[in-house]
């Protein structure tokens, strides 16, 4: 799931690479090619997406062992730390990883494949699965390479104008809607009207719970790119995303300067800083990564959410929706969230990859092709939203219809249940594929499924079933809409933007250069006006963060960036007219 968003928070930062040439390497098939796995293989995974890093545990470990007998030890740069330098490090040793999953912007998958650090695919995928069914999406996840390097992401069968989310969107508003009730209803006009409500909201949860460490928000610092990705996420309720150091409108009519007058990323800043004088941001935030976020999630502890797989999914337990808690999506009257539009041909800005030194690519190779099959996608995507394995969590009834097995309405979607001994043992939320990479759109049918989606909260089965209290009452209070989406749509509070094969193309390396001292400036100064003690100083900060980025050279990083955002508009306007 997370992975939705996690497209965005990857830097362009790139470094010159440190060797030549090469299209195939030589590492040779093995008896894989035969399809004997009888030798275990671990794999080194190097992932971009990752918010795991170690060996993969659980159900999905005990699956891929059972079929390809291999284990997987992801490399996270979220979590092991490095950024850019962890990449740049591996890469400059000459082996970034045996699966390699990257975002491909900025020129980085022609850099691998130049510095011969991944596989050209053609003979180990010749003839499989999933080059009959998704070629035009590997066609454009290569194109201008002389091989097939790539495997792209979220193959779509939707048109490009079609929302890319299933029941709910990627972005929105999220608080914990039995407090939301308890209060009225309120209604929040614009976002300071959201931090006088959520400031109400943490007295009376405080007062109800008995408790001190219920906070409006928190924060974390794993994903920061270009800018604090916090502080990026209440523009995309606005229908912005990022691109460099420009947030883009979804519809192409505004391109915005993050560091402007009219920045709403620092309007944003502002607001923070606001909500912490009040004593509404969790201290812990400097400190705590995305894991230890989100445990608080899980028990509710944070009030608001811009995601709901990050809260949402963690706390809408059965057991604390049948006892009227959760978080739901509130109204802000003038939000109009930022939807990411299928991509039939495939998102090219994430790919998975063969490294070049990789022992047994063949059995890797199969590993690829499985996890775009029906059996792969419900498996290695229920972190993002999928069923999971067929007879543990999900089955069909007698009319071939899916449906929740009693242990799925337990598990999902990422639950610390006991999964039995037979499936892996251990937590259903710990045996979650770490990949967080999704290959296939979630909304197309599932053949496994009888043509179903595979996101099970579409199933007839599940909206029927899922009518606990507190849907009930968001349902009634929404103009009787049943999902999230829904509701944005009956309300045009939806901006999509058209899914298209563009990624950021390759940038010169000093104007890269200045971009990572740019980027590092703005970071931390960003999180410093946050946690300022008074306004003079937050000016002070934001002053100071401006100078120093312009005198860096950030004006030259806009250009580049004003001319990408351009042309991505081009490309989302060319992909909604076919």
């Amino acid at each position: 799931m997370k992975n939705k968003v996690l497209s965005l928070l990857l830097c362009g930062s790139m470094v010159a690479t440190m060797f030549a040439g090469c299209g195939k390497s030589s590492a040779s098939k093995s008896a894989s090619a035969k399809g004997d796995y009888s030798d275990e293989l671990t794999l080194d995974v190097y992932d971009d997406f990752a918010n795991y890093n170690g060996v993969q545990t659980g159900w999905f470990a005990k699956i891929i062992k059972d079929k390809f007998n291999i284990k997987l030890n992801v490399i996270a740069p979220n979590v092991a730390g490095g950024g850019d330098t962890l990449y740049q490090t591996r890469t400059a040793a000459g082996d970034l990883g045996d699966l390699i999953l990257v975002g491909t912007s900025n020129g980085r998958l022609k850099d691998l494949v130049d510095s011969g650090l991944v596989l050209n695919l053609d003979d180990y995928m010749k003839g499989k699965d999933v080059t009959k069914n998704y070629g035009n999406a590997i066609k454009a996840a290569n194109k201008g390479l002389d091989g097939t390097y790539a495997m792209p992401y979220s193959v779509s069968q939707d048109s490009a104008t079609t929302p890319g989310e299933g029941t709910e969107p990627t972005f929105g508003p999220y608080v914990r809607w039995d407090y939301y009730k308890e209060m009225g209803y309120p209604e929040v006009k614009d976002l300071n009207g959201l931090l006088d409500m959520l400031e109400k909201m943490q007295e009376m949860a405080r007062e109800k719970e008995g408790k001190k460490d219920i906070y409006a928000l928190s924060f974390f610092k794993d994903w920061d790119g270009n800018m604090m990705n916090n502080a990026k996420q209440p523009t995309c309720m606005y229908g912005y995303d990022e691109l460099g150091f420009v947030l883009s409108k979804y519809d192409g009519s505004e391109d915005v300067d993050i560091l402007a007058d009219n920045s709403p990323y620092l309007d944003v800043l502002k607001l923070y800083y606001e909500a912490n004088k009040r004593g509404l941001v969790d201290p812990d935030s400097t400190t705590q990564n995305y894991d230890t976020m989100s445990s608080k999630y899980s028990h509710g502890k944070i009030l608001f959410c811009p995601w709901p797989w990050a809260s949402k999914s963690l706390f809408n337990t059965q057991e604390n929706t049948s006892a009227g808690k959760g978080y739901q999506m509130i109204p802000i009257s003038n939000m109009k969230i930022f939807s990411y539009g299928a991509t039939p041909d495939g998102n090219t800005s994430q790919a998975i990859c063969i490294g070049s030194k990789a022992k047994d690519p063949q059995r890797i190779a199969d590993f690829i092709d499985w996890l775009y099959s029906p059996e792969g996608v419900e498996c290695n995507e229920q972190g993002n939203g999928a069923q999971g394995p067929k007879g543990l969590s999900w089955d069909l009834d007698k009319d071939g219809k899916p449906y929740l097995t009693e242990f799925g309405k337990k598990a999902l979607p990422s639950n610390d249940t006991k999964v039995p001994k037979e499936w892996g043992g251990g937590s259903w939320k710990d045996g979650v594929s770490a990949l967080n990479f999704k290959c296939v759109s979630l909304e197309d049918p599932d053949k496994n499924a009888g043509g179903a989606k595979y996101d099970y909260t579409t199933w007839e089965s599940y909206i029927s079933a899922a009518q606990t209290p507190i849907d009930k009452d968001w349902s009634e209070h929404m103009g009787g809409a049943k999902t999230t989406m829904e509701y944005l749509k009956n309300n045009d509070m939806l901006g999509i933007a058209p899914g298209t094969t563009y990624s950021t193309p390759e940038e010169d390396s000093n104007i890269s250069t200045i971009r990572g001292q740019v980027k590092a400036t703005i970071v931390d100064n960003s999180w410093k006006m946050i946690f300022a003690k008074d306004d003079a100083e937050f000016d002070s900060i934001k002053a100071n963060m401006i100078k120093t980025a312009k005198g860096l050279g950030y004006e030259d990083c806009l250009k580049v960036d004003f001319k990408n955002a351009k042309d991505q508009n081009a490309a989302r306007k060319k992909a909604a007219s076919k």
